[in-house]
């Protein structure tokens, strides 16, 4: 084995060009925001029922994704698996990244940007969501000291794992946090449930990882730095095992909401009457954000080959936004019970499946979050020696 060198990258044309295409979808997004404000949120396909729109989408999949990016890291330092570490650095400026992105689609989501300032300045300690804000800045601090001392020169490992400990139970009660948002908000049958917080942290294990390992094959490519294909096999399996273990979260919630009488209509809602939230269910989240993912890492002979694990994680990017978007806009769509055992009607939609159609806006606000995430990771790459120049099976203690 080498000794482990870590060099910032270059500005090749690839990257510039990378950088260029990151930069347009950003501007795209800041065009989009603009337009909202100027226009109101009328512009665009959220209303008094939908509230929370295909914006909010990104910001929960970058925020919790920033959680489990964070996975690598945390297996490095806090449980010493050796051809994890040179991947530290790496694994702790995307979590960075990742949730710079989803807050700040989600602050420019919200109509009046500017009244941020009275939610971090005047905490309400029973609502889940100040609670959150303490947790999302604890996380840029901790996370940040954690990459500082990784970095730093004659750093002890006592510390460095010390470090690792705190972001990983830090990391686990953010996203408890923030599936905390959709389980205690009772009101709404699809969240009402204990269950959403355990599967809120499988699901950042399983998201963050997917983005990791597209993040670091994209950028080894590049960049010309060898990736062993065995360091990628490890990591689809463990890719596998966390979409398995979303699987079976979704499972025991849906279960459970099955076994409680109350909740059997808007299971009957996501599972068979619900439309397109009935088609990603199964489709998007089930079959393609798990099964298949599933099948492609622990194949005999396929689940050893790189591409097999690229398209793995893919896959369950694209299941986790389907997932999420049947937890969020179908968790509103079904209508509110407000008065339980009781048919309502009146002029006001009471007891009508809302409707929602997203707009490019929201979609162009979307995408930028993530492009701003990427573009982050970029240009810490840029100025500070994140990345190691070789990552080889040999080099990384991978047999």
């Amino acid at each position: 084995m080498e000794r482990t060198i870590y060099r910032e990258i270059k500005a090749t044309p690839q990257i510039l060009q990378l950088a260029a295409l990151l930069g347009l979808f950003i501007l795209a997004a800041a065009a989009s925001i603009l337009y909202v404000e100027h226009h109101g949120h009328i512009v665009t396909g959220m209303n008094n029922e939908i509230v929370w729109g295909l914006p909010h989408v990104f910001a929960i999949f970058l925020i919790v994704a920033a959680s489990g990016a964070l996975n690598v890291a945390s297996i490095a330092s806090v449980f010493g698996k050796t051809p994890y570490k040179p991947m530290a650095r790496l694994s702790g400026l995307l979590a960075l990244s990742l949730l710079a992105g989803g807050l700040a689609v989600l602050v420019l989501d919200l109509g009046r940007p500017d009244r941020l300032i009275v939610a971090m300045t005047t905490y309400n300690f029973k609502s889940i969501f100040a609670w959150n804000i303490l947790l999302y800045n604890g996380f840029f601090v901790i996370v940040g000291a954690y990459l500082y001392v990784q970095m730093a020169r004659s750093m002890p490992y006592s510390v460095i794992r010390v470090a690792g400990t705190v972001a990983f139970l830090w990391r686990l009660v953010l996203t408890t946090g923030t599936g905390s948002i959709f389980g205690w908000l009772v009101a709404r049958s699809a969240y009402d449930a204990a269950v959403m917080a355990p599967l809120f942290i499988v699901m950042s294990f399983s998201f963050g990882l997917a983005v990791f390992i597209l993040v670091l094959s994209l950028i080894t490519r590049l960049t010309d730095r060898s990736l062993g294909p065995k360091l990628i096999a490890r990591m689809g399996r463990l890719l596998g095992i966390f979409a398995g273990l979303v699987l079976y979260f979704t499972a025991v919630q849906h279960l459970t909401n099955l076994y409680a009488a109350e909740h059997g209509s808007v299971e009957a809602f996501i599972l068979r009457d619900g439309g397109i939230y009935t088609q990603l269910f199964w489709v998007g989240q089930v079959i393609i954000g798990g099964l298949i993912p599933i099948a492609l890492v622990f194949h005999p002979t396929g689940g050893a080959k790189p591409a097999s694990t690229i398209v793995a994680s893919a896959l369950v990017i694209a299941g986790g936004f389907s997932q999420l978007y049947v937890i969020l806009i179908g968790g509103q769509a079904f209508p509110l019970e407000i008065f339980p055992g009781f048919d309502v009607s009146s002029s006001f939609s009471d007891g009508v499946v809302n409707a929602y159609s997203p707009s490019y806006l929201e979609l162009l606000l979307g995408l930028g979050g993530v492009a701003l995430a990427l573009a982050i990771t970029g240009f810490g790459m840029m100025v500070l020696r994140i990345l190691p120049t070789n990552l080889s099976d040999a080099n990384v203690g991978q047999s």
